[in-house]
């Protein structure tokens, strides 16, 4: 089974190295002071602190290997590779909804970078995977989990 590549902004690339770095340098070390203080409490086999400090660790093991297979086979989209021709990864969208009868902006963001609060919206949200290829004046019908919205491109920017 081919892998799936997991697509990133250059934005998206730096901010998770440098949060890989954090687990790996800080993180780890926290964990590791945490399970030394929780052994010095005694009989490891009724330790609850040792036990959740353990799976604490687990956590942040696991974590650290998902950074690094995602760092290690994504595609970095780069900044010149983004058009304004039609709306690819990396652009910035405005539409009107017009279902709701409003304008919105959305910037469209690989899956590992998505933000509600900031309007980053995965490429591959309901959303997003529709407005891929389009390009300005097109009328675009989004099937969500609320109905169908349609939605005008209006403007595409980087």
């Amino acid at each position: 089974m081919k892998e799936k590549k997991t697509v990133l902004t250059k934005e998206g690339y730096k901010k998770l190295e440098a949060e890989l770095d954090y687990y790996i340098s800080v993180r780890r070390n926290e964990i590791a002071d945490q399970i030394a203080i929780a052994r010095g409490f005694g009989d490891l086999s009724e330790n609850a602190e040792y036990d959740e400090a353990k799976n604490e660790q687990s956590r942040i093991e696991a974590k650290i290997v998902e950074m690094e297979n995602t760092l290690r086979n994504c595609v970095v989209v780069d900044d010149d590779d983004v058009t304004t021709d039609t709306i690819g990864v990396g652009n910035t969208v405005k539409v009107m909804n017009q279902t709701l009868k409003k304008e919105q902006t959305f910037t469209i963001v690989g899956a590992n970078e998505t933000n509600p609060r900031e309007m980053k919206i995965s490429s591959e949200s309901p959303i997003g995977a529709m407005l891929l290829g389009k390009k300005v004046g097109q009328v675009v019908p989004i099937e969500t989990p609320g109905g169908v919205v349609r939605m005008k491109v209006l403007e595409i920017s980087r």
